[in-house]
């Protein structure tokens, strides 16, 4: 469709003049935008989802200017999260972000989908955001909840479990500083999970261990509609409550190392 609309534009530059766009005209009712992303490996709450190796990204979204929008992101996955299928998960989201107390409130859910994947994978899960802006710093505090659910269930070995569901608790804070007169925006991040203490029905969970930190500290650097992020993630998974989860939680899935063992992660986005 790109490439279309390229080639018929061209065609009507040869006829005509260009029209230019008037200044005053009033924003579009409709926003489409997306992104494509390289990152060296994919951490969802601090935790490989991607066995530490590379993944490729990528989303687009629709937004009206009353605030709804829809989009989907997706990324290729290895190792610990992995249930068959193309071993690719495929976010749904849809949400409503306004304009509340000088700041930007931002609601909405996401749904988790693993296509051609096992069985008890799929989930969903709401979340609430408010961010707000001073100067160079902005900051954000975050909560996402999964209600009980199949995918989230206790499916562990032990006589008291009974595939008994658990819901997801995700707290989170970031911070952002822009410097000024420079292409460098300094980040932070801290998040707090708390959920199933045992293992889901394929294996893994939401929240390893039942409850962790998970952090980050990097920054990014942006030249046009590129951004190259730096930054290094890690959680406070001891090395004893990650070999509980082995081998599954471990580099190869062989016990050469845990996933949730802190790194430098970088990646490159290009948004369109």
């Amino acid at each position: 469709m790109r490439l279309f609309t390229i080639l018929a534009g061209t065609g009507l530059l040869a006829t005509a003049a260009p029209a230019l766009a008037d200044p005053t005209d009033p924003p579009p009712a409709i926003v489409v935008s997306g992104n494509i992303a390289f990152v060296s490996d994919y951490r969802l709450r601090g935790v490989s989802q991607s066995d530490t190796k590379p993944a490729v990204q990528g989303g687009i979204t629709v937004s009206h200017k009353s605030g709804v929008y829809a989009g989907i992101w997706g990324s290729n996955l290895a190792g610990w999260g992995t249930f068959g299928g193309p071993n690719l998960e495929l976010d749904a989201i849809v949400g409503f972000k306004h304009t509340l107390f000088k700041g930007t409130a931002d609601v909405g859910l996401t749904w988790y989908n693993y296509p051609g994947g096992a069985r008890l994978t799929d989930y969903v899960e709401f979340y609430a955001k408010y961010s707000g802006t001073k100067g160079p710093v902005t900051l954000t505090g975050s909560v996402y909840y999964a209600p009980p659910q199949r995918a989230l269930a206790n499916y562990s070995n032990t006589p008291f479990s009974r595939q008994q569901l658990y819901d997801n608790l995700y707290v989170t804070g970031d911070g952002a500083v822009a410097l000024p007169k420079t292409p460098f925006t300094l980040k932070g991040h801290i998040g707090y999970s708390v959920g199933n203490p045992g293992l889901g029905p394929n294996g893994t969970s939401v929240a390893p261990t039942g409850k962790y930190w998970d952090y980050g500290i990097g920054t990014d650097v942006t030249w046009r509609n590129l951004t190259l992020n730096v930054s290094y993630v890690g959680t406070d998974i001891s090395a004893a409550d990650a070999a509980r989860l082995a081998p599954q939680f471990t580099r190869g899935q062989n016990g050469s190392g845990s996933i949730s063992n802190g790194t430098a992660v970088v990646s490159l986005t290009a948004a369109f």
